[in-house]
């Protein structure tokens, strides 16, 4: 199994506004950016859309460290939150419906096709890969705000 590692961003101009995200796959000392965007969605949304986008990138079943700047994404994961929702029928604990369940169960097939690690970085911390994914996120939703 490939080891693969994946760094993820999302940004949003507004929340809801325009957004973008990111994600740079590093395999074996090569590099892929990958980034895309929606002209109206929330940073959240960019967020797990990144962490989706890698995945679909790789061909194979991979043994991956998901690096993203998001706790809403990697406590999801880490904390148990995601197999609770899905237990619950996607439901949070105060029985409201979770958000973005659209883009968590899209994750969540993902992640029974690879073994995956969630790793949260500080944002905005001088780590090179989660600048270099925030600098092409925002610069999509710049463009899309600007259409």
């Amino acid at each position: 199994m490939k080891t693969v590692n994946i760094y993820t961003d999302g940004a949003c101009k507004g929340n809801p506004g325009a957004g973008g995200w990111s994600a740079i796959l590093e395999y074996e000392g090569r590099e892929k950016e990958l980034c895309g965007g929606e002209k109206s969605t929330t940073n959240n949304r960019m967020e797990l859309t990144a962490a989706i986008e890698g995945l679909k990138a790789l061909k194979t079943p991979c043994k991956v460290t998901l690096y993203s700047d998001s706790q809403y994404l990697v406590n999801a994961i880490n904390k148990g939150w995601l197999e609770s929702w899905k237990q619950k029928g996607w439901k949070k604990a105060d029985k409201s419906q979770v958000l973005n369940d659209d883009l968590w169960k899209i994750l969540d097939s993902l992640l029974s096709t690879h073994e995956v690690e969630f790793i949260w970085v500080r944002g905005h911390d001088g780590h090179a890969y989660n600048e270099r994914c925030d600098e092409l996120a925002s610069s999509y939703a710049e463009r899309l705000q600007n259409t």
